[in-house]
């Protein structure tokens, strides 16, 4: 079988040159790292893990007229500001005000379902308005049982699981760059959620594994999540 390179696909995360030798995958006309290594990730994942998802779809709303929007769309949501509901098809959403939402694509649809949502959008006589989040902000997920401890090592804000619980929302600064944080913990796998401006991913990727190294923390591909 050929080997997959970044050079192979129409878009790339902006982290792609970081990828080198990882085993690459096909998420539309996107890559995505698949592994890092022959081995087996999984217990990497549950110890320290990163993984990039800045090309999974993403998508926000905001407008007096956001909620009932994606109500009729069979969405469950948040009640409050700065909380967050996994939906039933493990995409999530994340309310970061009185009337904006942020949607996170699910790994097991490849984000379609967010995907076509954004598509799907027309501009009307409701207040509801697409906010783009592709091309605005990179998506990292940081997993394990050392979470809260790499986070303290960057963010000022608690998230150990007593003051931040699952489905809690932080909009704070980490690695002195604004960032959200989304505790989408399930299981026993514990696991926030982070959104950073996606011109400084790069920087933020290393700072998240320099304060990782501690914790004997490494970064995985995606086939450790859908083992």
């Amino acid at each position: 079988m050929t080997s997959l390179t970044a050079e192979d696909f129409i878009e790339r995360s902006p982290l792609y040159p970081l990828h080198a030798g990882a085993r690459l995958a096909a998420l539309g006309n996107s890559a995505v790292v698949a592994r890092y290594s022959e081995q087996e990730e999984r217990a990497q994942l549950e110890r320290c893990a990163l993984i990039d998802l800045t090309n999974l779809p993403r998508v926000g709303f905001r407008g007096a007229d956001s909620a009932a929007y994606l109500s009729a769309r069979d969405f469950q949501l948040p009640d409050a500001a700065n909380q967050s509901l996994t939906q039933a098809d493990s995409s999530l959403i994340a309310r970061l005000s009185q009337t904006e939402y942020l949607l996170l694509g699910s790994l097991h649809d490849v984000g379609a379902r967010i995907a076509a949502l954004e598509a799907d959008w027309r501009l009307g006589d409701s207040a509801n308005y697409l906010l783009p989040r592709q091309d605005s902000h990179a998506w990292l997920q940081l997993t394990g049982q050392y979470i809260a401890e790499v986070m303290a090592k960057l963010c000022g804000v608690d998230l150990r699981p007593k003051a931040f619980p699952m489905g809690a929302v932080a909009q704070t600064s980490a690695a002195r760059i604004n960032v959200i944080v989304i505790n989408q913990s399930a299981g026993d796998l514990p696991s926030f959620q982070i959104l950073c401006d996606r011109a400084s991913v790069n920087y933020f990727w290393d700072a998240m594994l320099d304060a990782m190294q501690e914790f004997g923390g490494a970064p995985v591909g995606v086939d450790a999540l859908l083992d």
